[in-house]
């Protein structure tokens, strides 16, 4: 065979001469590394693009209801109508008392703009949990809502505010 000059490795490669094998090991040792990296870049899309795809229609709409409750009073209604873990955090007086705190202390909320969501799906449970920038009237603050499906219906588990104001 003819030699036709060194090759990528600077080894003198012959027309003809197949590229050397210890090329082919060091692929073979990276394909691990690759094969988990796909593996990251693929579940991290996959979460992203649940978050992305929005709150499912049935989710917000518990979330308008409730929000409308919360500025109408009406307290005992989302006691009534929350899950069994909101009920066991708190009685319906409680409940009712850390409402009118949080509108004593920070008002009705003027606007609310969408922070994130995650959805966590098991076996056992099915969740979102939404948070949302929000204006009060005394002050701004992050809102969080968790809503657990149960019996194929949305209800709320946990309603959050963090706000400076609260301090």
């Amino acid at each position: 065979m003819k030699a036709q000059g060194k090759g990528k490795s600077g080894n003198v490669q012959c027309k003809g001469e197949a590229e050397p094998a210890f090329k082919l090991e060091a692929a073979l040792r990276l394909l691990p590394a690759f094969l988990i990296l796909n593996s990251i870049l693929f579940f991290t899309g996959c979460a992203l693009k649940a978050s992305r795809g929005g709150i499912p229609p049935q989710v917000q709409a518990v979330i308008d209801t409730v929000s409308a409750d919360i500025a109408g009073g009406n307290y005992e209604k989302i006691y009534s109508e929350a899950a069994e873990e909101w009920r066991q955090a708190a009685t319906p007086e409680q409940s009712s008392a850390t409402f009118k705190a949080l509108r004593d202390r920070l008002g009705n909320v003027k606007s609310r703009s969408y922070h994130s969501a995650t959805e966590q799906d098991s076996t056992n449970s099915h969740s979102f949990v939404i948070t949302y920038r929000a204006s009060f009237d005394r002050a701004e603050g992050m809102e969080t809502f968790t809503l657990v499906e149960r019996d194929g219906r949305w209800l709320l588990a946990r309603y959050f505010v963090n706000s400076d104001a609260l301090k």
